[in-house]
Parts: structure tokens; sequence; C-alpha cells
């Protein structure tokens, strides 16, 4: 298959890239980087996650992070939510998007959400319905799409399965997520084979993580199956407390630089993102996460 002309990064660094954060990052902060990322033109800005501040204390300013941005015209900002309450003050919010999380694999499910695959979708029956009610878009995650760190190799038949069912279930679009980065071009294409037959190539999204150096190969893998959205992290930031050994999401500065060597328009700069990706690392006090690249 060719490669698409357009992908659709997705970007994820201020929710899934700094909610593991263990210093407090201040609700200004996030709103620059947010804001920044936009001018940069993204059109997909994953902003904050109404989630307990007990369980993700670094989420806790959600209402003031929705509420402190300055919306662009044109650009998205979806946000996670785990149960009606948290749907219910996102909405309260002015959400535009959310996204619920699933897994294909048991034992992450109840690490992650403290709740099997079945109960999961029980959980997020509520939550799309009072979405369809608001007319606003639901997005589904599945993580340990390629392997999870407690079961091992996952088969791409189960991740169809349940990528299958938040389909069906109303969410408008799938990112499937290598959570522990272990996934190969070989595997990748054998899950997303599976995928395919029930999921449309084009209601589907790869969410990568870099653990072993294979992110860009998964995703160009990817690429060729049809799949022409790609979430991704400024600055590599990121990762998962429940995927012990797992590193950061890919960093967009990759991502973009691959793309656009490609001739695949993705409408982003990314010489401002270079310099958005310094801005927050040096905030965080350590060097980004890309890779040295070069004209």
């Amino acid at each position: 298959m060719m490669l698409p002309n357009y992908v659709q990064i997705y970007e994820v660094g201020p929710r899934d890239g700094l909610q593991n954060e263990l210093q407090s990052i201040p609700t200004s902060v996030k709103i620059e980087l947010i804001e920044r990322l936009a001018s940069a033109g993204f059109t997909h800005i994953e902003a904050t996650s109404f989630v307990s501040p007990k369980a993700v204390p670094q989420m806790a300013d959600h209402a003031e992070v929705m509420a402190g941005i300055k919306r662009k015209e044109g650009v998205v900002y979806p946000v996670l939510v785990p149960n009606v309450r948290g749907m219910e003050a996102a909405l309260k919010a002015g959400a535009q998007t959310v996204a619920v999380f699933a897994a294909a694999s048991e034992s992450f499910s109840l690490k992650n959400i403290n709740c099997s695959v079945k109960e999961s979708f029980a959980r997020f029956e509520p939550i799309i319905g009072m979405a369809q009610k608001a007319n606003i878009p639901v997005r589904g995650y599945v993580s340990c799409v390629v392997g999870c760190p407690y079961e091992g190799d996952v088969a791409p038949s189960v991740v169809a399965k349940v990528a299958s069912k938040l389909y069906e279930a109303g969410c408008y679009e799938i990112s499937l997520g290598d959570t522990i980065g272990i996934g190969t071009p070989k595997q990748v294409r054998s899950m997303l084979e599976a995928v395919i037959k029930l999921v449309p190539a084009n209601r589907l999204a790869l969410h990568c993580h870099d653990t072993y150096g294979r992110a860009l190969d998964n995703i160009y893998a990817g690429l060729e199956m049809g799949v022409s959205v790609v979430d991704s992290s400024v600055a590599g930031l990121g990762g998962c407390p429940y995927a012990p050994g797992s590193s950061g999401n890919v960093a967009s500065e990759d991502v973009l630089d691959m793309l656009h060597k490609l001739g695949i328009k993705t409408g982003v700069n990314l010489a401002d993102v270079v310099e958005i990706s310094q801005f927050i690392s040096s905030y965080l006090g350590r060097q980004p996460a890309y890779k040295k690249i070069t004209n």
C-alpha cells in the first residue's frame, strides 16, 4: 500500500506526557505548552485528564487548564475521562472531545484501571451515552496491543476484539498502544491485519513507545497498512507507571522529522516544535528525548 499524503499528529504531551511527573508543574506552564503546540500547527492536543487527584495528582488542575486555554479555531483539545464523574466534570469544563481507555490484557486492565476488560466496557457505556447526548466525539485507547508487562505477548485477535467493541460502542477513532514499546514492525503488521478486518484503517491510530528504539519503524509499518493518525509526545515525555521498564512516548519531533523527509504533510512546523521541546524540557530540568534532527 502507498504511504498517505497527509498524517495527523495527535499530540499527547500535555496529558500523557506530563501525568507521571513527580514535580509540581504550574497550571500556567501547562497552558503555555498547549497554546504553543496549537500555534505550531497541531490540530489535536490532548490537554488533561479528569481523573481523581488522588490517583493522578499532576492532573488535579484539569478544570483550571481547560478554563485557561485560549482555544484556537480548528484545534481540538481532547481530555481523558475514566468514569461518569469525570465525564460530568469534563462536560462542565467545556470539553470538545473525550477519550476512554481499555486494554488488550486482563492483568494490565486490573493494574491500570482496577477492573477487568469486561468491567471496563460497562464503565464506558454511560460515558459514551453522555457524550453522544452532548454531541461530543469519543476516542478509544487500547493498551498493550503487542505485549503486556505482566502477560507477555498479546494475540492480535484479542486486540481486534477489544478495538472492535470500542468502535461498535461509538468511538470515532481507536488508538492502538504499544504500551511497553516491545513491538517490531512484523508484530505491528500482524496486529493491524487482525484489527483492520473489524475496524477500518481510517478509524485507527498508532500510539508507540520507544523503549527499544523501534517506534519509528513501527509507525512506518502502520503507515504502509493504511493508518494515517499517529500519537506522539513533544520531547518524548511520558511513560506508564503500570508498565515497568517502559520509556516515554515516541517524540513528536522524531515523528515529524521522519514524515517530512518522506514527503508526507502534517501541517506542523518542526522548528517550532523543537523550540517547544526545549521550553518544557528546560522547565523539567532534563534534555528532550528526540534524536538528533538533520536537514
